[in-house]
């Protein structure tokens, strides 16, 4: 009897073994099917550190996570080649798959766009995208001359020659888009082998990829999203929004916002100590100030213009104070329209600030400067109001003679004062002048 008792709980035991490691492997099956997932970001905007912090935290967090690969969605008019080779860097040496797919249809991948789009280890394009127009240019859209045209091109040919070599991509065109700044459309770029194929949606790109072999890091892998695929042509795919530090740089990293902050900041710290105790101009300038010094810090600034921006300000202000019959206030704004226009004239950007903004803030800084000066002036040239210089040429009347020193009633006191001749009560006086609390009087012309 007690062997049976002992069989019968031995084969409880088993039993409970049995379903226990059953649903252990059937909870791991379905989270291991939750976990298999495909990241996606998407950039719609301008090359610059913030974008290129973003696809670099990104790229880590999705090996990480164990993301099956990782999405970049690309609509981008070119950027800053610094932040451009720190994002192929990233490409090149990611630890899991990197598709690039230029989308949706009407976007571009301009300049910075198109080496990014060559670094991916897919490249898909979207209908009615386009490709193209990498041509190092200066800040303001205009061509390099001279012996830096030479330096830069040939290296952003050499730089866009070996990332087409990397990915097997035609570089004949990579360095054709470069030199001779040309641009294709999604069908040309499928057929000169510049991208891999074209793609309706995330899902057909992914579908398309899957099979495909690629190179991570230095090792071959053929692309399998299956264990990621919801239905038939449908996959888990998980977008990734940008963090608020990114979204920030990504705002302050447009030349025109920067600029425009720096000017506020500027105004706003001018009227705080011109008028101590405002509070507000002072505040509000000191943070527009804070945010254009962040930009500053992802934008490629030339001192050179910053030192002028400055002098500008500097003699403005001095005009106020100094009388320079206008020469000051002129070399001012001479000083601060060359500034802002040098601010951001680097030669691998293509960053810079409208003129129309540049024109119209200096327009304005010049006007305020001449309007406050103008009214200080007034405010040097008015009489005195209080005190007691305040108090020559002012009415009064007698109260006790003045023979020659009585008593006046003026501003609602009482004075002493003198007079060279006999003045009755009650007469009208005129002062002329305020020596040691005694005021000198003359009968009032019009008593």
């Amino acid at each position: 009897m007690r062997k049976r008792y002992c069989t019968m709980r031995l084969v409880r035991l088993l039993s409970c073994v049995c379903l226990l490691t059953g649903l252990g492997m059937l909870l791991g099956a379905s989270a291991q099917s939750q976990s298999a997932h495909i990241n996606r970001i998407v950039i719609d905007a301008s090359i610059n550190p913030a974008v290129g912090d973003f696809i670099h935290e990104n790229i880590d967090q999705s090996a990480q996570e164990g993301a099956l690969a990782l999405i970049i969605q690309l609509d981008t008019p070119g950027g800053l080649l610094n932040s451009t080779k720190s994002i192929v860097k990233d490409m090149l040496g990611a630890p899991l798959p990197v598709l690039l797919y230029v989308s949706p249809s009407g976007a571009g991948a301009g300049s910075a766009g198109v080496f990014i789009t060559l670094a991916g280890h897919i490249a898909a394009m979207a209908p009615g995208t386009t490709i193209g127009a990498a041509h190092p240019v200066a800040s303001g859209g205009q061509n390099i001359e001279g012996d830096m045209r030479e330096k830069i091109e040939n290296f952003t040919v050499s730089f866009i020659e070996s990332i087409a070599q990397r990915r097997g991509r035609n570089v004949e065109w990579a360095e054709k888009a470069v030199r001779e700044s040309v641009s294709i459309t999604e069908v040309e770029a499928l057929e000169k082998n510049v991208v891999d194929f074209v793609a309706t949606d995330v899902h057909d790109l992914l579908t398309q990829a899957s099979g495909r072999a690629v190179e991570v890091g230095s090792e071959k892998i053929t692309l399998d999203f299956s264990a990621a695929q919801l239905g038939e042509g449908r996959f888990n795919i998980v977008t990734v929004e940008m963090r608020l530090k990114h979204k920030v740089l990504n705002i302050l990293a447009d030349p025109n916002i920067a600029y425009l902050l720096m000017m506020a900041g500027m105004l706003g710290l001018y009227l705080e100590f011109s008028n101590p105790g405002l509070l507000f101009p002072g505040l509000a300038g000191g943070i527009c100030l804070i945010l254009a010094l962040t930009a500053f810090q992802v934008l490629p600034i030339n001192y050179t213009g910053l030192v002028l921006i400055g002098l500008g300000m500097a003699l403005l202000i001095a005009e106020m104070f100094l009388p320079s019959f206008g020469i000051l206030g002129v070399s001012g704004i001479a000083a601060f329209v060359l500034g802002s226009l040098f601010l951001f004239d680097t030669p691998d950007a293509e960053l810079a600030v409208d003129r129309g903004i540049i024109f119209a803030a200096s327009l304005a800084v010049g006007t305020f400067m001449f309007i406050v000066g103008s009214l200080a002036v007034r405010a040097w040239r008015r009489p005195v109001a209080s005190g007691l210089e305040g108090l020559q040429g002012e009415i009064g009347e007698v109260r006790t003679p003045l023979a020659p020193q009585g008593k006046v009633w003026v501003h609602g006191e009482y004075w002493t004062a003198q007079s060279d001749e006999e003045i009755e009560v009650g007469q009208k006086v005129q002062i002329v002048a305020v020596d040691h609390m005694i005021l000198r009087v003359r009968r009032a012309t019009n008593a």
